[in-house]
């Protein structure tokens, strides 16, 4: 019997389920079809095999029981008849070849007195209606085929056999020829009994498939647990070195694969921690030491600077008494100390962003009065154009502010040439500030690198007026307010500079901090 294709929901719920676990835990559902589908396997061949080995068997010994009765009643019964039977010791013989053995239907067909073809049944009453239209026409023409005698045949007819299926009922048809003339037989045996028995071993084979199968998945499920809990474990203490608990060691029991796995995780991690220990100890002495050094150079600082400040009064005054020989030295003093006091100054405010140390000091601030308290303050009027509204108010460190607008609208009048522009706009809750110059603009291989603290674009020139921390400082102080800068070139030329900054920061701490350089470039 064939089987009947399952319909197509069925398919689309178990698609979905596996969809499902998929999305959950793919290498556990991973295993438990691998499981599943090598028992599936396994199970469905030796159930094939069995199924296969036991069909033939119970067919054949069905078979060659039939076809030997069928052969001993033709030689007993329809020996005996005479050369040209009547339709009744056909018939009469028919039954008693019928009711004997097997019990099969039985059909003589033999020549008449006159040449007519006689025909008897047994007239069994659940094969009334076998006749010679039932027996295929191959068989039919095998049986009454005379075959020639030879030392490896010495019988001229044959005994010949096919297996049948009408409906969805099983029928063993055989048929042979008496030898030395007489009639021709022709029997009819159902094999439902074997079919289904045979329907039986199916059924029992598909069920010892069935648990097969749940036995395997929960095998799988079993071993998967085993395999994948140490993974898991392994998984969640990779997440918590990954967020920084560089401590996290995995308990190691066995000597399998798993446990060398944790293992070597545990000494991965142990060198981790020592290499993060080593490297922090490292960047805070270097942090201490440049913070060290930018405070013990403040003290000598503020006396140098004291003189140059007499020294650039006495160059300034109309009757100075500095001698013209020395006075291109002085100036030049003058100049490199007030550029090392700004990279002091610099090199504190990176070193408290660096420590963690700097906060904010929040008030509400109008952006139009900073920016224009800012350029006011530096004699920048002349060389930059406002374009903000009065009223846009936000709430931030007007100190640090001012730093990154001094910063960034000095880089631009620096490297960029006037005039300036700079434009503020609200965009939703956040506040746009873009320092746009009329240079020819940022090169693209200096564009990834304008905020990286001490670079230059150019390595011809390693020395200029800036201490090379003024574009990192404004980014530092737009990063604790929580916005962002960028850096672009405008399609009409020049270089914009975009200040982004949320309009409502909320403060780490309130307290005043030392004051960095102002507009110390880029």
């Amino acid at each position: 019997m064939s089987d009947r294709p399952r319909g197509f929901g069925g398919w689309s719920a178990a698609r979905r389920a596996v969809s499902s676990g998929l999305r959950f835990t793919s290498l556990r559902l991973r295993l438990v079809v691998v499981f599943g589908l090598v028992a599936l396997t396994a199970a469905v061949s030796a159930s094939g095999i069995a199924y296969w080995l036991n069909r033939e068997a119970v067919l054949t010994r069905a078979q060659d029981a039939a076809l030997d009765d069928f052969e001993r009643e033709m030689q007993s019964h329809a020996g005996t008849l005479p050369v040209h039977p009547t339709e009744g010791q056909l018939a009469y013989a028919a039954r008693q070849m019928g009711d004997d053995g097997e019990r099969f239907s039985v059909l003589l067909i033999a020549e008449g007195k006159n040449g007519e073809t006689v025909q008897g049944s047994s007239g069994k009453s659940a094969l009334d209606d076998f006749t010679l239209r039932d027996v295929p026409e191959s068989l039919r023409k095998a049986v009454t085929k005379k075959q020639e005698l030879s030392s490896g045949n010495k019988n001229e007819y044959h005994l010949y056999w096919q297996r049948v299926i009408d409906g969805d009922t099983p029928y063993l048809v055989g048929g042979a020829k008496v030898i030395g003339g007489g009639p021709t037989g022709y029997m009819l045996k159902s094999l439902e009994p074997e079919a289904k028995d045979l329907n039986s071993l199916a059924w029992s084979l598909g069920i010892a498939t069935g648990l097969a199968l749940i036995g395997s998945a929960l095998l799988a499920q079993a071993a998967a647990t085993t395999v994948l809990k140490p993974v898991q474990r392994l998984g969640v203490a990779a997440r918590r070195l990954g967020e920084g608990k560089l401590d996290t060691r995995l308990r190691v029991s066995g000597t399998d694969e798993l446990a060398d796995l944790s293992r070597t995780f545990n000494r991965a991690a142990e060198s981790l921690e020592k290499q993060v220990a080593d490297m922090s100890a490292r960047d805070e002495a270097s942090r201490r030491f440049v913070a060290d050094m930018s405070h013990e150079l403040r003290t000598p600082l503020t006396a140098i600077t004291a003189v140059t400040e007499v020294l650039e009064e006495e160059l300034d005054a109309e009757t100075g008494s500095v001698d013209p020989m020395i006075e291109p030295a002085v100036r030049l003093v003058v100049s490199e100390t007030r550029r090392l006091n700004d990279l002091v100054e610099n090199l504190m405010e990176v070193t408290r962003f660096d420590a963690g140390t700097a906060r904010l000091v929040l008030d509400d601030v109008d952006i139009a009065d900073q920016i224009t308290a800012c350029i006011d303050a530096r004699a920048w009027l002349d060389a930059v154009d406002l374009d903000a509204e009065r009223g846009i108010m936000a709430r931030l460190d007007p100190r640090r502010l001012d730093v990154i607008l001094a910063n960034l609208i000095g880089n631009a009048l620096k490297h960029g040439g006037s005039p300036v522009t700079v434009s503020v706009r609200e965009d939703a809750d956040d506040l746009l500030i873009e320092v746009q110059d009329n240079g020819p603009g940022i090169p693209e291989d200096v564009l990834p690198h304008v905020f990286d603290r001490f670079y230059k674009a150019s390595a011809s020139r390693p020395r200029s007026e800036g201490s090379g921390l003024g574009l990192s400082i404004a980014l530092e102080n737009a990063h604790i307010h929580g916005g962002e800068i960028t850096a672009a070139n405008s399609p009409k030329g020049g270089a914009v500079f975009a200040l982004r900054l949320p309009r409502h920061t909320s403060p780490l701490i309130t307290e005043d901090q030392p004051k960095a350089t102002e507009g110390s470039g880029g």
